[in-house]
């Protein structure tokens, strides 16, 4: 299997995964003990990627039944196989996320190989069936949709329309954030602009600040991003005294003038799951995506920045998601005049997982 297969069929499996787990979560408890093992990338308070995982652990820990153990700031190299390995042998983890991208291969392919009876999960949807051990597996919720909620709040929080995204690196995950930050902004305001600058790393504080400032002095009045960490372009945007929307985790108070909402992961809801199966002596799914209607996604409560109007739309936005309905759809060309989009697109569909394109309205590019 490869990230290119149907997310309908993925979405099938987990939800089914999902529901086979939904019993009392305390009630599941009593089967097995879970000792649950997380490594990330960086600091567990970036107001970001790994802050966001970190707070659907902590929900986590007050469960009878459960053990955590964390290590955080574990980079990509054989040191997060040390860390991995040393919950496992220490302190007897029979589950383990591991949550940044680089984790990936080899370390949670070697590891997981080596001990068959401990189930490994990874952030992001590269586990392959034929390939890759049994007891290993990704897990990945498509934040777009909750970017696409950031667009329609920000198209109607706007006095310009204009919207500025400050972004690491052109592929596809991030260009379908830029690019459904567009749709949701131009379903409500149908001049809405993005303008996007790319830093080239996931984490380049001082090159964040400099993309905000570029981006404000260019007249947008309302910025977001996907970097590891938005503390630095919520806080640069705040300084300047124009709106922003947030990315992987709250950054609500960093901008307690400005801040409208934000795309979130809701983790808790794959952890919980994995957790219940476990104590249940079942095995978890190998692959489990989903967003809005399987409760993986989730926005950051409305700030000052938000109007009546963009409060309305976006709750409204998010029940539509919930249901189904489509964010890329009818015909859409690319900002070189391509058309790119031909007809009505399932929020899930394969096709977008190889986005390479800016739609028409981003002014940007990605080469």
């Amino acid at each position: 299997m490869s990230f290119s297969l149907s997310r309908r069929s993925l979405l099938r499996a987990g939800a089914a995964g999902l529901a086979a787990s939904a019993l009392p979560f305390g009630l599941a408890r009593a089967q097995t003990n879970v000792i649950l093992g997380i490594v990330y990338v960086g600091p567990k308070d970036d107001f970001g990627w790994n802050q966001a995982h970190a707070v659907s652990v902590e929900a986590l820990k007050a469960l009878p039944g459960i053990t955590v153990v964390e290590e955080e700031n574990v980079p990509e190299t054989d040191a997060v196989a040390k860390s991995m390995e040393s919950m496992i042998n220490l302190d007897g983890a029979n589950l383990i996320l591991a949550t940044s991208f680089g984790y990936y291969k080899p370390f949670v392919v070697d590891l997981a190989a080596k001990y068959p009876n401990v189930t490994f999960r990874h952030a992001a949807p590269l586990w392959n069936k034929e390939t890759d051990p049994a007891n290993a597996g990704s897990y990945f919720p498509y934040l777009n949709q909750a970017h696409y909620v950031n667009g329609v709040a920000a198209g109607l929080s706007s006095p310009t329309g204009k919207i500025g995204f400050v972004a690491a690196k052109p592929i596809p995950s991030v260009l379908s954030n830029i690019n459904s930050v567009l749709l949701g902004a131009r379903s409500v305001n149908p001049n809405a602009t993005v303008q996007v600058i790319f830093t080239g790393e996931w984490s380049l504080p001082v090159r964040e600040a400099e993309a905000t400032n570029a981006l404000v002095d260019a007249g947008c009045d309302v910025i977001t991003c996907h970097v590891d960490s938005p503390k630095v372009v919520i806080e640069t945007a705040e300084g300047r005294g124009v709106k922003t929307c947030g990315h992987n985790a709250s950054q609500a108070s960093l901008g307690p003038k400005g801040f409208i909402t934000g795309a979130e992961y809701k983790w808790e809801t794959i952890y919980k799951s994995y957790a219940d199966d476990i104590a249940a002596g079942k095995t978890p799914p190998n692959f489990l995506v989903g967003g809005y209607n399987n409760d993986m996604l989730r926005n950051t409560p409305y700030g000052a920045g938000a109007t009546p109007e963009a409060i309305k739309a976006a709750d409204a936005a998010i029940e539509a998601l919930k249901g189904g309905a489509p964010i890329y759809k009818g015909m859409l060309k690319d900002n070189a005049g391509n058309v790119v989009v031909d007809k009505d697109y399932d929020n899930y569909d394969p096709y977008l997982d190889g986005m390479n394109w800016l739609l028409e309205g981003v002014q940007g590019s990605i080469t």
